[in-house]
């Protein structure tokens, strides 16, 4: 049987004050052994450089732990930021949750 895939909603401005609390959230299923998990971003307004901290530092831990992870819906301000800083090539970004989802599961 698959991996089963977890998704993590984050929402909101992630910046230095709630980075904490997103870093927590992706981490608890990880934590868990999950392998596969999904960061559903589409309702994320606003992303600063401490978001994207946590969310390299949760690619880093799952790809360690034998596992994926995939970024989805992001909105047009926080892809320019991934595409300015790089982070685009980084990691693969689904339009739908969905999609990343089915993308992991096959």
């Amino acid at each position: 049987m698959a991996d089963p895939v977890e998704v993590v909603k984050v929402e909101g401005r992630i910046d230095a004050n709630n980075a904490p609390a997103m870093e927590a959230a992706i981490n608890a299923p990880l934590d868990k052994g999950a392998k596969k998990i999904v960061v559903d971003l589409s309702g994320v307004e606003y992303m600063s450089s401490a978001g994207l901290r946590v969310l390299l530092a949760s690619l880093k831990k799952v790809r360690s732990n034998g596992g994926e992870m995939r970024l989805a819906g992001m909105q047009p301000f926080v892809k320019e930021v991934f595409d300015m800083t790089g982070f685009s090539r980084l990691f693969t970004v689904s339009p739908t949750t969905e999609e990343a989802v089915k993308s992991l599961s096959s």
